[in-house]
């Protein structure tokens, strides 16, 4: 099965919140508290938040958190990567010449598609539209798929 970690999970839940009040400073623990999570697990996620430039950090007794840009123009996409990483399917969908036996693989090209079709869905979900429940309507383009009968 393929999904998030739960930190991403969290880090997701903690945008949202910053989504819904984009002009108000929140402390980590008020952060957790609207997020529904324990405070070292806000104050963990906020680090790489913060790192990616999704979040901006302020010092001091009024200090706190708040997105360091609309929400319309992050993505999953974006929080995720934050999080975890370049989005990969496999190892060789992003790095070539990571795997052993890539000169006898055919299937390299299929999980590139597959990382592409799933990193384009990533980035077509602004914090926006999590944070106000705004559903996206189904993309109607189809992916052709050839199957092997035996």
């Amino acid at each position: 099965m393929l999904r998030v970690t739960k930190l991403t999970d969290y880090a997701t839940l903690v945008m949202t919140v910053l989504a819904t009040t984009p002009a108000v400073v929140l402390s980590a623990a008020e952060l957790a508290e609207r997020a529904g999570i324990e405070l070292p697990t806000a104050a963990k996620v906020l680090k790489p938040l913060a790192q990616a430039g999704l979040v901006e950090g302020f010092r001091g007794a009024n200090g706190g958190y708040r997105l360091a840009r609309d929400a319309r123009e992050i993505t999953l996409a974006d929080i995720v990567e934050a999080m975890e990483g370049p989005l990969a399917m496999t190892e060789c969908s992003i790095h070539e010449g990571q795997c052993g036996i890539e000169e006898s693989c055919n299937v390299r090209g299929n999980w590139q598609r597959v990382n592409d079709v799933i990193a384009r869905a990533l980035r077509d979900i602004s914090l926006h539209d999590m944070a106000h429940g705004d559903v996206a309507a189904p993309s109607t383009k189809r992916i052709p798929v050839r199957l092997a009968l035996a």
